[in-house]
């Protein structure tokens, strides 16, 4: 009976100790704007997921495909979305042992009114992966993945950074 007491009891100081903090899960984002028109390079891969992220938190997303006469709040430019592989490492004979794997995207958010937002930003994310020639599809699929996570992850900055805006 003592020793359970003394569990709650741990259990209840760690509960009001975390929440004493500040801590909290990350919510929704919310947005000071409405709707978003994406230009540049719309049609890469980060770009597609950004789009795909802000339609999901309830942004309505205009596009080159819609017409000029919808207005935007605000204009998402995309200068640059760009893979890069790089060799770092190398055997004695010459041959790739480890790859490193780059995505270089830079943006910058303007309101209707020009007013700069977030003016330009790169953002570049880097991962390491070992390759081996005897294993050549394993480790393009391997690739692909760690560029899909890479993106995954370019979004999640650009959409925080877009809810940071607070107004107009």
């Amino acid at each position: 009976m003592r020793r359970r007491t003394l569990q709650t009891l741990v259990a209840g100081a760690a509960v009001w100790g975390a929440s004493g903090c500040g801590f909290a899960l990350r919510k929704a984002p919310t947005f000071a704007f409405q709707t978003v028109r994406i230009a540049g390079s719309e049609n890469t891969p980060v770009a597609r997921e950004l789009r795909t992220a802000l339609i999901t938190n309830g942004l309505t997303v205009i596009t080159s495909a819609t017409p000029a006469s919808t207005p935007a709040q605000v204009v998402l430019t995309v200068t640059t979305d760009q893979r890069e592989r790089i060799a770092v490492g190398q055997t004695a004979a010459g041959q790739v042992r480890e790859l490193q794997l780059r995505t270089r995207f830079t943006f910058r958010l303007r309101a209707a009114n020009e007013k700069e937002l977030i003016e330009d930003t790169e953002l570049l994310l880097e991962r390491d992966m070992s390759f081996s020639e005897t294993a050549v599809l394993s480790k393009a699929a391997e690739e692909e993945l760690l560029y899909r996570d890479m993106a995954s992850d370019a979004v999640q900055q650009v959409v925080r950074r877009m809810a940071a805006v607070k107004s107009l």
